[in-house]
């Protein structure tokens, strides 16, 4: 009952940060924010908000253990090496998804990141070993697929103020943000397996910290060279909705995007990647919709033919899947059964 709940609580948190990150950081752009790597940093300033789970992890085994044996950190200096990299990983596609509300529809870069999945399954046979199924090949196809019905009619959604040339450039980074964010989930999955230690939700939130703070190191010092912390309060004084009313934005992207993360990383633990991504193709169509809504923007033919072949791309990813799964478990039972035999035959 208690893991459900927790379950369940990391289900509500992924679902809020899945589809309010994106429609939060339109809101800021499409009311006069222009700051890149702002947004981009924004994605992971709270990743500080990791500490309160992982303090109450570090007191409870205190609690079991002596103080003197109780580990600040449970990870080794060679994953943190390993996640700092991947944090800077994590904080270029933060850079490129940024341009995606900077300069697209929400209903259209959220179609295009879609194809993360697409990215996360061929990164996997390269740097995991894993093997490309029929049903993973199919699905990488559907979802690219996808997003070349969006880049056939590129100019029939362009938002009002942004140029042709902008529209190509934030179709281009956002598809490179996909790029990076299937290597990125590839190189942690890396890090599980070659991680020394068993893997404990202790040691996945204590991963996400370092990737989140060398993340927001990068970030920040992108935002040093583009002058974007000198230019926050002009930004913030000439923002159409007034200047608190800025900060109390900046403030709940911040949040909004931490909630995603924690609860991305929840559901895999206290589940799997395989339920945290079916929820993610719940919510495509759910964020499309909001998009329509809130900030009342186009859905033409190819959107909905987009999100028709994004769908079955996740179905044919998720079908695959869980055939392996059986396969995997019928596989252990013939070769435990057979093991029961011969052991049986010895006696």
């Amino acid at each position: 009952m208690k893991k459900f709940a927790l379950l369940l609580l990391n289900i509500i948190m992924f679902s809020i940060g899945n589809c309010g990150g994106p429609l939060i950081s339109r809101f800021y752009f499409i009311h006069g924010g222009q700051r890149i790597w702002l947004s981009s940093w924004l994605q992971t300033i709270a990743c500080p908000l990791i500490l309160i789970p992982l303090s109450i992890s570090y007191f409870h085994r205190r609690k079991i253990e002596s103080p003197a044996t109780a580990k600040i950190l449970s990870i080794t200096r060679r994953e943190i090496i390993g996640s700092i990299g991947v944090g800077i990983i994590a904080g270029l596609d933060g850079y490129f998804i940024s341009w995606g509300p900077a300069k697209l529809p929400v209903s259209t870069s959220s179609l295009i990141n879609a194809t993360q999945l697409a990215f996360t399954a061929l990164f996997a046979v390269l740097l995991v070993k894993q093997k490309l199924t029929v049903y993973s090949t199919l699905s990488v196809f559907l979802l690219i697929a996808g997003a070349a019905t969006l880049a056939l009619r590129g100019n029939g959604d362009r938002p009002a103020g942004v140029s042709v040339k902008e529209y190509v450039i934030g179709f281009v980074m956002t598809v490179m943000g996909a790029v990076c964010f299937g290597l990125m989930v590839s190189l942690i999955e890396l890090i599980y397996i070659k991680a020394k230690n068993a893997i404990s939700y202790t040691m996945v939130l204590e991963i996400q910290l370092i990737i989140g703070v060398s993340a927001t190191v990068f970030c920040t010092i992108g935002m040093i060279i583009n002058n974007d912390f000198q230019a926050i309060p002009k930004e913030a004084s000439e923002y159409e909705i007034g200047e608190a009313k800025y900060y109390l934005v900046l403030i709940w992207c911040a949040i909004i995007w931490q909630l995603a993360l924690l609860g991305l990383v929840g559901v895999i633990f206290y589940s799997s990647s395989l339920l945290s991504g079916i929820i993610g193709a719940f919510l495509l169509p759910v964020t499309e919709i909001l998009a329509i809504v809130l900030f009342h923007e186009k859905f033409q033919v190819e959107k909905g033919v987009a999100i028709f072949l994004a769908l079955c791309g996740f179905v044919s990813y998720f079908y695959g899947e869980i055939e392996q799964s059986k396969k995997e478990k019928r596989d252990n039972f013939m070769d435990d059964h057979l093991n029961f035999i011969v052991l049986h035959q010895n006696d």
